[in-house]
């Protein structure tokens, strides 16, 4: 496989690692915090380690001259109205719903991919995506089949994967004037201010604002946010944006469903989980329509399949 396909795919596989590992770092964290707390301060320490990348010019980035409503708009969609829109939707819904609905984001980002950058995808392609859905949907409500849901949550978690799915294509439309170091800066930028901003608020009108760095006192939330904001923030953005520099939309965002997979065997592994019969045919589906639908494109691009 040449190199200009491998790596892309390697990129993906990557992300999809760090944040299935990420569930459960996230797990320890909440268990001493609250979800904004853990949030605002991922994006913080994300933002001033990718800074002090940027000082040293480990990483590169130049805004000069650029377009930044663009950066703004992706960095509006991932992560500030995702992560806003899956944390209320998944406190209102089950965790089968929750799981469900955020699978959906490649079949949506497969959609705007044809109406906003004119990519074409085949039935091949688009059936390999399908079963990842399926895959992800399987497994989720399996693990909790409890059937009762809050129109208002089903709603957020809408808006999450509307969230996402734009994100993709952002990202995808302005990567040629961008690169993955100076969008991912930006996410990391944005969602350090929006969400410390949320959280001071909150606190504020509470009056525990002489609370905001109580979480940081506690070794197993440094623990946890060491992993979520240097490796599920910087650097698994950073392998999405890649990803998505050079792979059509919905190739890439197909590997979110991947970290399904790991979150399973991190958690038997790591957790002691159970690995149920459901989980194993989830995850062989997700994993066969990942590579089915990476294949295709790949061979599509060799114009070995027409479109």
């Amino acid at each position: 496989m040449e190199k200009r396909n491998t790596l892309p795919i390697l990129a993906g596989m990557g992300m999809a690692t760090i944040f299935g590992m990420s569930f459960m770092f996230s797990k320890l964290a909440l268990d001493v915090s609250s979800p904004i707390e853990l949030i605002s301060f991922r994006f913080l320490f994300a933002f001033l380690a990718m800074s002090i990348l940027v000082a040293f010019k480990i990483v590169r980035v130049d805004f000069k001259g650029k377009n930044l409503k663009n950066l703004f708009l992706l960095s509006l969609s991932q992560p500030i109205t995702y992560f806003i829109f899956e944390s209320y939707g998944i406190k209102m819904t089950s965790s089968s719903q929750a799981g469900i609905m955020v699978a959906l984001i490649p079949i949506f980002v497969a959609g705007f991919g044809v109406l906003f950058l004119g990519e074409k995808t085949t039935k091949g392609e688009l059936f390999f995506i399908i079963l990842s859905v399926a895959g992800v949907g399987f497994t989720a409500y399996a693990k909790n089949s409890d059937p009762s849901s809050e129109v208002l949550g089903i709603v957020m978690l809408m808006g999450a994967v509307i969230s996402a799915s734009f994100f993709n294509i952002i990202s995808r439309k302005i990567s040629s004037e961008f690169s993955s170091s100076e969008r991912t800066y930006s996410m990391m930028f944005l969602g350090a201010l929006s969400f410390n901003l949320i959280n001071i608020i909150s606190k504020t009108i509470s009056g525990n604002i002489n609370s905001y760095f109580a979480p940081i006192t506690k070794p197993e939330f440094i623990i946890a946010l060491l992993y979520l904001s240097l490796l599920s923030s910087i650097v698994a953005f950073f392998l999405v944006n890649y990803s998505l520099t050079h792979l059509e939309a919905s190739k890439a965002a197909v590997f979110s469903n991947l970290a399904t997979v790991v979150s399973i065997i991190a958690g038997v592994v790591f957790l002691k989980e159970s690995f149920t019969q459901h989980q194993i045919l989830g995850s062989l589906m997700i994993l066969s329509g990942v590579f089915g639908a990476q294949y295709l494109g790949i061979m599509k691009k060799r114009k070995i399949i027409k479109i």
